[in-house]
């Protein structure tokens, strides 16, 4: 296997065509065409099915390029530091389900490393992007819920990818809600209170499966459900339409205000929050500091 051979695979992904990549890379289509063959023969799997309307990556083609993509990086730091002598920043990203206190670890563990040389990247992401992001390596940790009724199929998915979970801490389920809801004042609220108000859940697209969902007790049949895409707006409907949405219980009210509480549900459910990485890849410095600033949490739960 060959840094050429990589930087081929990729840019047939990247183009999503041979001819386009053959084009970009200055050679024939019939020698970038062998090139690739070769290399699949030499790894074992096919990374792309040729067809007359084009290519399309395989599964196995995808995790493949994550790596290759990664490698491809790491070259060119090289590249730049020790032949250009260009000094290059260190990269570190996280990819999480939608919780405010996963963003205000992050930005603990940035102030103190400093940014000055540290290049730094966080996605709010939905669950199924978060864990593609650790399988490609756009990420090098990603937040994630487990509970009981999911646990099975996260783990099978992430034993499919090689991806390991580490839990980080227990906790009970509470209602997050405005303090102008009605509820808001109370110490613990049933089920049958919810009923009148809207239940707010993220959007999971293609991959809309109960599985997936970032809200515990998901096959709940709510009477009235509404899917939003972003943190910002589901707070917006908390405020505006008297919303609600089941979380963990942690309030960051220095990023998210002090508009909002969080009130105990009635039921003997818990979840698990915890990590995702490779279980090959030991964590960096940088993703030490930040799992330790979220096991700081774990004193705030149950």
């Amino acid at each position: 296997m060959t840094l050429q051979q990589l930087r081929y695979a990729v840019a047939i992904a990247d183009n999503k065509s041979m001819n386009k990549a053959a084009a970009e890379l200055f050679v024939t289509q019939p020698s970038l065409s062998n090139t690739i063959k070769d290399l699949e023969n030499e790894i074992h799997i096919e990374i792309f099915i040729r067809s007359n309307r084009g290519i399309v990556i395989t599964p196995e083609g995808e995790e493949f390029l994550g790596y290759a993509r990664q490698m491809l990086d790491h070259y060119r730091l090289i590249e730049e530091r020790y032949v250009d002598n260009v000094a290059s920043k260190k990269k570190f990203s996280v990819s999480m389900q939608h919780y405010t206190f996963a963003v205000e670890a992050f930005i603990r563990m940035a102030k103190a490393f400093g940014m000055d040389e540290y290049e730094f990247a966080v996605h709010e992401a939905k669950t199924s992007e978060v864990i593609e992001n650790v399988q490609l390596n756009r990420s090098e940790i990603g937040i994630v819920y487990k509970n009981e009724f999911n646990e099975k199929f996260i783990d099978k998915i992430l034993k499919e990818h090689e991806l390991e979970f580490i839990p980080l801490f227990e906790c009970k389920i509470y209602v997050y809600l405005s303090k102008s809801n009605p509820l808001a004042d109370k110490e613990i609220i049933d089920f049958e209170e919810l009923q009148q108000y809207p239940c707010l859940s993220f959007e999971q697209g293609d991959n809309n499966s109960f599985y997936f969902a970032e809200e515990v007790l998901s096959t709940y049949d709510y009477r009235q459900i509404i899917k939003a895409d972003d943190r910002a707006t589901l707070l917006n409907l908390m405020v505006g339409l008297n919303g609600y949405t089941l979380c963990s219980g942690i309030i960051c009210e220095e990023l998210n205000g002090d508009e909002y509480a969080a009130v105990p549900l009635n039921t003997d459910e818990t979840m698990t929050i915890g990590y995702i990485k490779h279980k090959k890849m030991p964590l960096s410095i940088l993703g030490e500091k930040y799992i330790e600033e979220l096991q700081k949490y774990k004193e705030k739960v149950l």
